[in-house]
């Protein structure tokens, strides 16, 4: 990171990590995450620590970007190793998948931090993160969790502001939540299925489309893109590779979805 870059909201956040004391950081190497992590190192240098959790339902490619984006802000960083799908509340996908996943998870970082002797523990939740459906949020609070994005009101356009003034490399990634929010409540979550949908989604990616979700319905592919991406993926060519790779990897079925993107679809209630 360039030395001379820091904007006013930075530094804000900067002081309010410095006065916490040396900390973990609950860190995907998203860029609400990774945004923490920078500040926590500039005000703790090497007492700050990220921590990423490595389970089924963090994709192959999340895991190295959170390595290289730690590498680049220098930060110090340790990961913990679990299988969620070990966990049944967790695998058998309830409603409150969210929360009870997350309880673990952050658990496990909160152990990892306490044998290397730090107890504040961080995340990257921003303001906005609050205005959705995030049942997580509770066992943040349960766990004892500070989330100073949230705690300076930091809205995720700021976030994304302040990565960019930054340098950090990821400031324009679109978010990826975990691969459980693929499936349908009640579906149980198997390491076969995770890996489908996601071999599927890094397919898509790669055709142009970085912005997306592969919703499972088991025999049916819903395929979720921006809005106005929508012409292109149904151009000559396109959907018929997409159709074939899908079909290959299991699906009977591949639709594309007309309503678009829309992050936390799994959410959206049915009229009755």
């Amino acid at each position: 990171m360039a030395e001379d870059i820091r904007s006013q909201g930075f530094k804000r956040l900067t002081e309010f990590i410095k006065r916490l004391g040396p900390c973990a950081i609950g860190f995907s190497g998203g860029v609400d995450s990774s945004l923490v992590a920078a500040a926590a190192y500039e005000a703790h240098g090497r007492k700050a620590l990220a921590v990423t959790v490595v389970s089924e339902l963090l994709s192959c490619a999340e895991e190295e970007d959170a390595a290289w984006v730690a590498k680049s802000i220098g930060v110090r960083r340790a990961t913990v190793k679990l299988s969620l799908l070990d966990e049944d509340e967790v695998a058998s996908n309830p409603p409150e998948r969210c929360y009870l996943c997350k309880k673990v998870v952050f658990s496990a970082v909160k152990g990892l931090a306490g044998q290397k002797g730090i107890t504040i523990i961080l995340d990257g939740t921003n303001a906005d993160d609050a205005k959705t459906h995030r049942p997580g949020l509770k066992a943040l609070s349960e766990v004892g969790v500070v989330s100073p994005l949230a705690k300076l009101k930091v809205t995720k356009e700021q976030v994304r502001a302040m990565a960019e003034e930054l340098g950090l490399p990821n400031y324009d990634r679109p978010s990826s939540p975990c691969l459980a929010t693929r499936f349908p409540y009640g579906t149980r979550l198997t390491e076969e299925g995770l890996r489908r949908v996601q071999a599927a989604e890094e397919f898509i990616r790669a055709l142009g489309f970085p912005v997306l979700r592969v919703r499972d319905h088991g025999g049916l592919a819903r395929i979720e893109v921006e809005a106005d991406m929508i012409p292109r993926i149904t151009s000559s060519g396109v959907h018929k590779k997409i159709v074939a790779k899908l079909v290959s990897l299991g699906y009977n079925y591949v639709s594309l979805d007309l309503a678009g993107f829309r992050s936390g679809s799994m959410d959206v209630k049915k009229k009755t």
